[in-house]
């Protein structure tokens, strides 16, 4: 049987932003604008649940935007999803992001993005990464 990876998590915004709707409109174009699951991409559509525009649905302070995708041992290209990931995230509209990676050989690492301001605009560069790691028998 192969290695198989699961990598999970969510990107979180301030969903009482004065721009609320500028926000979610960036977040939701990066996400769309994210290829299909065909072509065996590091991150796809389908991997992510898309908010929807209307503003106040369902979202207290914050809007979560989650997403998963099981893998063949993808931790062997992490650097590689990772880049990515950290793509996406700069283009978006962010307050933190976290990734969890659960391999079956390395046990599961969690990864979180933090904007070193309050919150994340597209095109800066000022995000701060930390990972830990657990493993369980």
């Amino acid at each position: 049987m192969d290695q198989e990876s699961i990598v999970y998590g969510c990107i979180k915004d301030a969903a009482a932003a004065r721009d609320e709707l500028l926000r979610r409109r960036t977040n939701r174009a990066v996400m769309l604008a994210l290829p299909k699951a065909d072509d065996w991409p590091f991150l796809c559509q389908e991997m992510f649940a898309i908010p929807r525009l209307e503003v106040g649905l369902g979202n207290y302070q914050t809007e979560v935007m989650h997403f998963g995708a099981s893998y063949k041992a993808v931790e062997y290209e992490w650097d590689q999803w990772i880049a990515k990931f950290e793509d996406l995230l700069s283009k978006m509209y962010w307050v933190s992001a976290t990734v969890h990676l659960e391999t079956e050989l390395s046990g599961t690492h969690t990864f979180t993005w933090d904007s070193e301001s309050d919150s994340h605009i597209p095109g800066s560069e000022a995000m701060r990464v930390r990972c830990e790691w657990s493993h369980h028998q």
